[in-house]
C-alpha cells in the first residue's frame, strides 16, 4: 500500500522525463521570434491619467484614439511616466479603455535608450492568471497528492506542447491533420500514464482513447463535403490569410480542431472506463474476461451519456451568444440548423461523440484483455 501512495520507480521515471521535456519546451524556438521587432519592450505598466479627447462615440461603438499615462512599474524604465497610445477600431469584441489606476501592458518602441513611441496594449491579466493557475495547482495538489503533482505537470506538457509543437508546425506548412494526430497520441501517452501511472489499466484507457480520436478523425473527413463549411467558419481563421499564411489549408484545420476538441473527452471515457475495470478485477480475480469486459461496457455507457451532453454544452456555451441573436430576430430553427457558425458546432458535438461512443467499448475490449488476471501491473 505504501508502494501504491508512493508510486512505482516507473511512475517517478516518467514523472521526471516529463517535467524535463516541459523545461526544454519553455526553452525551446517555435522559429517565429524573428517577428517581433527587436527594438520592442513590453512591461507591466499602472495607468495614472487618461485623455479621451479624441475617442468618437456611435451608439455603442468608439473609435479614435485615447491616449494613455502610465509609469511603467518593471524595466529600465520603471518609474517613468510614458504617454501610449491605445486605437480604437470600432469592434466591441477588440476595443479597449483604460482608467486611473488600471494595470496595462505597454509596448515600448525604442531607439538606443530612448523611448519613440508605446502602445497600450491591453490590460495586464497575467497577475490573475498566474494567482488561479497557483491556486488550483495548490488545491490539486492539497487533495490528489502525487496523482496532483502528476496532473499539474501534465497540463503544463500539454499546454507548451500546444503552442510550442502543433501551431507553429502548422504555421509552417505541416499537413494540420497529421500534425494534431501525432500531438494528441504523445499528450495522450503522457497524460494517461503520469496520472494512471505506468501499468496496464493506463494501456488500456491509451489504446482506447487513440481508438476513439481515430474514429474521429476518419468520421470527419467522411462528412466535411456533406457539411460543406468553409475552413474560415473558426474565429480568427481568415485573419490567417491575411498575414501572409494564404497557403494554409483553413478547412482541414477546422477538421483537426475537431479532433483536438474531442480528445479530451474521450480520453476521460478511457481512463473511467479502464480505472473501473481494474478495480474490478483487482476485488473479484475470478470475473474473468467476458465478465470484465460486460463490467467496462456497463460503466461505459452512462459516462458516455452523461460525456456526450457536456460537449454539446461546452459547445453551446461558446455559441449563446450566437443563438440569441438569431432567436430574438425570429429565425426559424431550421435556418438556424443551418448557418456556418452554428452547423460547425453540430459537427463538433456529433462527430466528437461518435469518438465518445466509440472509445468506450475499445476500452472496455483492451481492459478485459489486459486486466483480466486481477488488475496487476
Amino acid at each position: 500500500m505504501a508502494r501504491m501512495a508512493l508510486g512505482s520507480r516507473k511512475d517517478w521515471i516518467l514523472l521526471a522525463v516529463v517535467a524535463a521535456l516541459c523545461v526544454g519546451l519553455w526553452h525551446w524556438p517555435t522559429g517565429f521570434e524573428e517577428r517581433l521587432p527587436a527594438d520592442a519592450l513590453q512591461v507591466k505598466a499602472t495607468v495614472t491619467a487618461v485623455d479621451n479627447a479624441h475617442v468618437r462615440q456611435y451608439g455603442l461603438v468608439r473609435e479614435g484614439e485615447q491616449r494613455v499615462t502610465a509609469v511603467p512599474v518593471s524595466g529600465p524604465f520603471a518609474g517613468r511616466p510614458v504617454v501610449a497610445d491605445n486605437i480604437l477600431v470600432g469592434k466591441l469584441e477588440m476595443d479597449k479603455l483604460f482608467a486611473p489606476g488600471d494595470s496595462a501592458l505597454l509596448v515600448l518602441s525604442l531607439r538606443g535608450d530612448a523611448i519613440v513611441s508605446a502602445v497600450a496594449q491591453d490590460h495586464w491579466r497575467l497577475s490573475l492568471q498566474g494567482l488561479l493557475l497557483g491556486i488550483f495547482a495548490l488545491a490539486l495538489i492539497a487533495y490528489a497528492g502525487l496523482v496532483g503533482v502528476k496532473a499539474v505537470v501534465s497540463f503544463v506538457f500539454t499546454a507548451l506542447l500546444l503552442w510550442k509543437v502543433l501551431v507553429p508546425a502548422t504555421l509552417a506548412g505541416v499537413d494540420p491533420m497529421l500534425c494534431v494526430l501525432g500531438v494528441i497520441a504523445t499528450l495522450m501517452a503522457a497524460i494517461v500514464f503520469l496520472v494512471g501511472g505506468v501499468n496496464r489499466r493506463s494501456l488500456a484507457a491509451y489504446l482506447g482513447s487513440l481508438g476513439g480520436v481515430g474514429v474521429t478523425c476518419l468520421l470527419s473527413l467522411a462528412t466535411a463535403p456533406g457539411f460543406a463549411l468553409p475552413g474560415s467558419v473558426k474565429p480568427f481563421a481568415e485573419m490567417l490569410l491575411y498575414t501572409g499564411y494564404a497557403h494554409l489549408d483553413l478547412g482541414r484545420m477546422f477538421l483537426a480542431t475537431i479532433c483536438l476538441g474531442a480528445s479530451g473527452a474521450i480520453m476521460d471515457v478511457a481512463m473511467d472506463v479502464a480505472a473501473s475495470q481494474s478495480e474490478v478485477a483487482a476485488h473479484h480475480p475470478e470475473i474473468g474476461r467476458m465478465g470484465l469486459c460486460l463490467s467496462g461496457l456497463r460503466v461505459g455507457r452512462v459516462v458516455v451519456g452523461t460525456m456526450a451532453t457536456t460537449l454539446l454544452l461546452a459547445y453551446c456555451g461558446g455559441s449563446l451568444a450566437l443563438l440569441m441573436v438569431v432567436m430574438a430576430q425570429g429565425v426559424p430553427l431550421i435556418n438556424v440548423a443551418t448557418m456556418p457558425h452554428v452547423a460547425a458546432e453540430i459537427a463538433n458535438t456529433l462527430v466528437g461523440s461518435f469518438g465518445l461512443v466509440t472509445a468506450a467499448p475499445l476500452t472496455a475490449a483492451a481492459g478485459a484483455l489486459l486486466l483480466a488476471e486481477g488488475g496487476k501491473g
